[in-house]
């Protein structure tokens, strides 16, 4: 598996024709499985998506090409990673940036011209100075888009 330091992996940008064709072709997975993992982490972790936890299902995945607002991508010996930055419209429609209202996913592609698949969504865990782990996938508009593997 390709690491941070193994992948060259540009500079965010907005999607350009590529990355949307890549979005078109796992949008429905995304929805599907960021719905799914909303419903594993309301289990244990439900903090994981408080913002969200007064949207149904169909509110949080309410989003199309339109809200697929940062990419980056990274080159390996055997395809192309793609990181990407997706608003939630019914979180986002408040207008402040400081709202967790994206999510950050993860595809991969062999090629430009093989079909994407879908990776991961990525979950943050940090430890505070009590040892207590706090759990997030919903991010602000102003944190960046970095490099995670799960």
């Amino acid at each position: 598996m390709a690491t941070k330091e193994t992948a060259d992996m540009g500079e965010p940008h907005a999607p350009k024709e590529a990355s949307i064709k890549a979005f078109g072709e796992i949008e429905h997975e995304l929805k599907k499985q960021l719905v799914h993992l909303r419903h594993d982490h309301d289990k244990h972790e439900p903090q994981c998506f408080a913002s969200a936890r007064d949207l149904s299902d169909h509110e949080l995945s309410s989003f199309s090409a339109d809200d697929f607002v940062l990419v980056r991508v990274a080159t390996t010996a055997y395809g192309l990673i793609l990181f990407g930055k997706l608003r939630i419209p019914a979180l986002a429609s408040n207008g402040d940036s400081n709202t967790p209202a994206y999510v950050h996913f993860r595809a991969f592609s062999e090629g430009p011209d093989q079909a994407a698949l879908f990776h991961s969504f990525h979950t943050e865990d940090k430890e505070d100075a009590d040892g207590n782990k706090a759990f997030r996938s919903l991010f602000t508009a102003d944190e960046p888009l970095v490099w995670f593997d799960a």
